[in-house]
C-alpha cells in the first residue's frame, strides 16, 4: 500500500474500493474526459478505469492515490511504472475536479508526488504524458520543472513527452578520503568504482578522483596527514554505501573483490548482515576503509 502523503491543504492516500463512488463523482463532469480517449463520465467506463487501478501489482512504494481536501475526495493521482513508455519508467498523472481548477491544488498534489518519487524513493526520473492541446497541464508541467523531450502516440492519441529529473540542491557534491597509501587506495577504489560506472575525473601528484553523475569521490595522500591508519570505529567516517543495480551484481563484485585489495566483512551473515530485507556486501581494504554495496530494491531506483 502506498504511503499517505500530505501537503498544506491536501492528503493523498492509497486508492481503495471504498473510494469508487467518490471517484465516479470526480469524473462525472464530461469536462474531465476532454483529453481522454474514454468518456469517464460514463459510469461503466469509469468503473473499468478504477478496477484497472485497483488491480495494480507493481512495486508497493508506487501506485494510485486519491486526493482529499478536508476529508472529501476531489481527485485522483498516480506515480507508477508507465503503461505506455518503454523501460519500466515511472509515470505521474493527476486529475482534479473542475470545481477546484485555478486553485493551485493540482500543482500542490503533483509537487508532493514528485518529491516523494525523486527525493524519498530516489527514482532517477519521473515522466508525464500530456496532450498537446491540454494547455493548462502543459503549463503546470513547466511550472514543476518538467522538460519537454518530444512527442509520440500514447494512450491512443498524440502526447507530448515530459520528464522531470532530480534537483541537485542538497545532494552530495563530493566526498574526500585521506589515505596513507595512494597507490593502494587507487588500486582498490579505482577497480570498485570503475565496476560501478564511475570514471576517472581528476589526477594530481597526491590524489585522484572518480565521478558519477554530478558527484565525485577523491582519494588523496595529503602531506598534511597526521596518522598512517584509518580507524573506522573512531569518530569520523565509518563507511561508504553505494547502490548496485541487482543482487546478482552484488554477488559478482563480492566474489571478485579479493583480487583487488578488498576482504569481506560479516561474511558469516552474507548477504543479510544489514537485516533480512537488506541485500549487501561489506568490504574492507588494506587500510581499513569500508564500503557497503547495496542491492537496489526492484522497481525503485532502476528507472521505476
Amino acid at each position: 500500500m502506498v504511503p499517505v502523503l500530505t501537503t498544506e491543504r491536501l492528503t493523498l492516500r492509497g486508492l481503495t474500493r471504498d473510494d469508487t463512488d467518490a471517484v465516479l463523482r470526480v469524473f462525472a463532469d464530461p469536462e474531465m474526459s476532454r483529453f481522454f480517449e474514454a468518456d469517464l463520465s460514463d459510469p461503466v467506463q469509469c468503473r473499468r478505469m478504477i478496477e484497472r487501478r485497483l488491480a495494480y501489482d507493481g512495486p508497493p512504494e508506487l501506485g494510485h492515490w486519491v486526493i482529499e481536501r478536508d476529508g472529501e475526495v476531489i481527485g485522483l493521482a498516480h506515480l507508477r511504472p508507465s503503461w505506455e513508455l518503454p523501460g519500466n519508467v515511472v509515470e505521474i498523472g493527476y486529475f482534479l475536479e473542475p470545481a477546484h481548477g485555478g486553485s493551485g491544488l493540482a500543482t500542490e498534489a503533483a509537487a508532493r508526488l514528485l518529491d516523494y518519487g525523486l527525493a524519498e524513493l530516489g527514482v532517477p526520473a519521473v515522466w508525464a504524458l500530456i496532450r498537446e492541446s491540454n494547455v493548462s497541464s502543459v503549463k503546470l508541467a513547466q511550472r514543476l520543472g518538467f522538460l519537454d523531450v518530444g512527442s509520440g502516440m500514447h494512450y491512443g492519441a498524440e502526447h507530448r513527452v515530459h520528464v522531470k529529473l532530480p534537483d541537485l540542491h542538497g545532494r552530495t557534491h563530493h566526498i574526500e578520503l585521506w589515505v596513507p597509501d595512494l597507490a593502494e587506495a587507487e588500486a582498490s577504489f579505482g577497480w570498485l568504482l570503475g565496476e560501478l560506472g564511475w570514471r576517472e575525473f581528476q589526477r594530481w601528484p597526491d590524489g585522484v578522483s572518480w565521478k558519477l553523475g554530478a558527484t565525485y569521490l577523491v582519494v588523496e595522500q595529503s602531506p598534511a596527514l597526521t596518522a598512517r591508519e584509518h580507524r573506522r570505529r573512531d569518530p569520523g567516517l565509518n563507511h561508504l554505501a553505494l547502490h548496485v543495480s541487482t543482487r546478482q551484481q552484488v554477488d559478482q563484485l563480492a566474489d571478485q573483490a579479493g583480487a583487488h585489495g578488498w576482504k569481506p566483512l560479516f561474511a558469516d551473515r552474507y548477504p543479510h548482515a544489514g537485516g533480512d530485507q537488506h541485500y549487501a556486501a561489506y568490504l574492507e581494504n588494506a587500510h581499513g576503509f569500508e564500503v557497503e554495496l547495496v542491492a537496489t530494491p526492484p522497481g525503485v531506483h532502476s528507472n521505476g
